[in-house]
């Protein structure tokens, strides 16, 4: 299930957008946070696993009139190997039915596959 970032999860979703390799550094990663509430049309989702009710993963995506750029996916390693990426971006597609899902160079690949996986079934 995805769940709106609140202040209340900042610390757990900066663990979980640890993994991004971009954002080890915690200097980088206050900025980007910083940078998800600057405006209105960023968001970040974290994943609530539905048997544990962890907060498993985060998606950072940014919106625009007819798409949604997947900025940032993590998940944590102890849930990986478990299709959750792909459940995540189905629940954001929900979200957001009227726009296309689109990655950015690190996400694009992890996209595309979740959309030949979507279309098949």
């Amino acid at each position: 299930m995805l769940i709106r970032y609140k202040a209340d999860y900042q610390k757990i979703t900066m663990g979980l957008l640890s993994y991004v390799p971009d954002l080890k550094d915690t200097a980088r990663l206050t900025k980007e946070m910083e940078w998800y509430d600057q405006e209105e049309n960023r968001q970040l989702f974290l994943w609530k696993s539905e048997e544990t009710k962890d907060l498993a993963g985060v998606l950072g995506i940014e919106e625009d009139e007819e798409i949604i750029l997947l900025r940032h996916i993590a998940i944590n390693p102890s849930y990986r190997e478990e299709g959750m990426a792909y459940s995540m971006l189905s629940a954001l597609q929900k979200m957001y039915e009227n726009k296309r899902i689109v990655g950015t160079i690190e996400t694009a690949a992890l996209v595309t596959k979740w959309q030949k996986n979507v279309d098949h079934d």
